[in-house]
């Protein structure tokens, strides 16, 4: 199946989703710091069970490694990396440079973010930029792209081939306007849609139902995202501390229900019943599975989602 809003890339993550298969992909965190070698440990992890390699850029407005050298690095490797872009700190001079930039290394995925407020990181009075939001990113890629425009009106004679991200949450507040922000963002040009991690299975496929009573599903590819639980602590946290997530009281209790040792056992196979429970939800088109510094993890839950191997595309 391929998308409506599908300008075709080298994206091989592209290639696997319009060829009617479900996309995988996971996600490395770069360090606090200037080793590469651990995004190349994280990378060999995960590398060989997903098709394409999300490197966050300053989650939480916390300082680390930046993602567009993680993500040369990870293509360096014979993998192939997502570029994830935030607008808060760079102004639309810079992120068309860093877009440029990717695409001279034959990086052709990238997620539009807006991204976390800086009074969240670690530097809470740094100055913010946010001159462009994610839908607005969205478009300046899109333009890049398919005009071979900058925002100046200037023509470059090469331009940046990109298969276009955005995030999602179908669980945040009001949940009545979840389905036309996404809307929204797919009008400006996003190709496939990450979403944020999801425990209230039934709020998601309501969301999905939506999603797909407006045929947004056939307009981009909708990739389910998940978070494997690693505690009955981890658990409570996201529920009481993290805003935007739901987590429901039957996943609590299941967790509770375990030895503590046995707790991370349980989370993992929680995560791949997901998979196969999300298989069978209309429009849904592939996971993104974050392991939050649990890599190692990952080639067992594709496997045990029946992900693996992944196919191969020309």
């Amino acid at each position: 199946m391929s998308t409506n809003n599908s300008a075709k890339t080298p994206s091989k993550l592209q290639k696997i989703m319009d060829a009617g298969h479900f996309g995988v992909t996971s996600e490395c965190g770069p360090p606090r710091g200037a080793d590469g070698r651990i995004v190349e440990e994280k990378a060999n992890l995960i590398g060989d069970y997903v098709d394409a390699i999300n490197v966050t850029d300053n989650q939480t407005a916390v300082v680390r490694l930046c993602s567009l050298a993680a993500c040369i690095r990870i293509k360096q490797m014979g993998f192939e990396p997502i570029l994830q872009m935030v607008s808060r700190d760079r102004n639309r001079i810079g992120m068309q440079a860093d877009i440029l930039g990717a695409a001279s290394f034959g990086i052709h995925n990238m997620l539009c973010l807006t991204g976390d407020h800086q009074s969240f990181g670690d530097h809470p009075t740094a100055v913010n930029v946010f001159d462009l939001d994610s839908t607005q990113l969205i478009q300046t890629v899109k333009m890049m792209r398919d005009e071979k425009k900058l925002l100046s009106g200037f023509e470059m004679k090469v331009a940046p081939e990109m298969f276009i991200g955005c995030a999602a949450n179908p669980f945040a507040d009001p949940f009545e306007i979840r389905v036309a922000r996404l809307a929204k963002k797919i009008a400006a040009g996003a190709q496939f849609i990450q979403t944020q991690c999801i425990y209230n299975m039934d709020k998601f496929k309501l969301w999905m139902q939506q999603v797909v009573d407006r045929g947004l599903h056939e307009k981009a590819h909708i990739m389910a995202g998940l978070t494997p639980m690693k505690s009955l602590g981890m658990a409570k946290y996201m529920k009481n501390k993290v805003p935007g997530m739901d987590v429901p009281d039957s996943v609590i209790e299941r967790l509770a229900g375990v030895p503590k040792d046995k707790q991370a056992e349980e989370g993992i196979k929680m995560c791949i019943e997901q998979i196969q429970e999300l298989k069978e939800v209309e429009g849904v088109r592939g996971f993104h599975i974050m392991a939050i510094e649990w890599e190692e993890k990952v080639p067992e839950i594709v496997k045990g989602g029946g992900l693996y191997p992944r196919p191969k595309v020309d």
